[in-house]
């Protein structure tokens, strides 16, 4: 995560920092001059850490500040390896922007601070430098490097300080270790804080994924409530059961009625239940007659279940008599038409009530 990369960034380039310290005053304790030997060996061996660009050849370089001057710097690759950047008064200073639909920032020379990550862009000069045309870095690494610029001054200031007071070698060497140890205590306090922010950046993850599972859960109980309410209207036949009656006649059997007993019974244990009554008759008679019979023969089987069964009047659909229509049997046999002369009852169960809704597991929160 962004944090953790600044947070890494920013114990290296301490780090480098703490280590260089300690090694610049213990070179201005050795006040005598170095042979010729030891001065032409440590030549070399700068030279070998120096990265040299071909006069005039375009190039792009990354790495961090190490070493800052009025019109010079030093950059230190990934590699290690160290090239010097020379500005000039045409090189432009801009921010590196993550966001596309923003205009990016216009800093000054003086941002280019040590411990800065930068980009820069130009061409050799003939003493093997890179002359600056564009140098680019993000607001995120510039945060970076005055935090770094802030804790490493105050350390080289006292380094300096503890230096002109003391005269001997020993006690100005005694005074850099001392400056080595505070800085190693800040080291250990910054990575104490990496590491708090490692932990949290894990917790806040942890509850990212959680709220994701809780709203993936939420999401699924509000399609099955949608599917639900879809289905309001929609009902499916639980029970269905016929009752005979004899000819032109519409009084209710005591075979009718136990039949009646039974559905009545069935439908109290049901929820969301609708009951349809529909009556019906023979081809014996004329076709307004059988209309009317069948109506007559649907209202009796209502007002029994009302009646008998407390069956509440909006559970029961207004009867319908359909006469001779929709025979069950022949009409020109006597057992087709004693089958069509009958008053058919069905329980209707409300899907959208009855539906099952599955439990969604609930989120568990995690907590450091």
């Amino acid at each position: 995560m962004r944090i953790t990369r600044r947070l890494n960034l920013l114990l290296v380039a301490i780090t480098a920092l703490a280590v260089a310290i300690p090694a610049a005053a213990q070179d201005k304790e050795r006040q005598a001059p170095a042979n010729t030997e030891n001065s032409a060996q440590a030549t070399n061996q700068n030279a070998a850490q120096t990265t040299r660009v071909a006069p005039g050849k375009k190039q792009k370089v990354n790495g961090v500040i190490v070493s800052r001057e009025a019109d010079k710097l030093v950059v230190r690759d990934i590699s290690g390896a160290d090239l010097v950047v020379n500005l000039t008064g045409s090189t432009k200073v801009t921010e590196r922007k993550g966001n596309p639909f923003r205009k990016g920032k216009t800093y000054p020379v003086t941002a280019l601070l040590r411990g800065l990550e930068i980009e820069v862009e130009g061409r050799g000069s003939d003493t093997g430098a890179l002359i600056a045309d564009r140098i680019k870095f993000s607001d995120d690494e510039y945060g970076v490097a005055r935090s770094i610029e802030s804790r490493v001054t105050p350390v080289e200031t006292r380094v300096t300080t503890t230096e002109g007071r003391v005269d001997t070698a020993e006690n100005r060497l005694s005074a850099a270790e001392q400056n080595a140890q505070r800085l190693s205590g800040q080291l250990e306090e910054l990575s104490a804080v990496a590491n708090t922010a490692k932990g949290g950046a894990k917790a806040a993850q942890e509850t990212a994924d959680n709220a994701l599972a809780a709203a993936k859960a939420v999401s699924a109980d509000v399609q099955a409530t949608n599917d639900r309410i879809s289905q309001i209207d929609n009902y499916e036949a639980r029970s269905n059961i016929a009752v005979n009656f004899k000819v032109n006649s519409f009084v209710l059997s005591p075979e009718a009625k136990a039949a009646l007993d039974e559905i009545a019974q069935q439908a109290k244990n049901e929820k969301g239940y609708l009951i349809q009554v529909t009556g019906f008759a023979s081809a014996d008679g004329g076709e307004l007659k059988n209309r009317a019979l069948s109506e007559r023969r649907a209202e009796a089987v209502r007002r029994y279940l009302a009646e008998n069964h407390d069956i509440p009047l909006h559970r029961m659909i207004n009867p319908f008599g359909f006469g001779e229509l929709k025979p069950l049997a022949d009409n020109t046999t006597r057992e087709g038409r004693q089958q069509n002369r009958r008053v058919e009852v069905a329980i209707l169960i409300n899907k959208g009530l009855t539906t099952p809704v599955s439990a969604s597991a609930p989120a568990q929160s995690s907590r450091n």
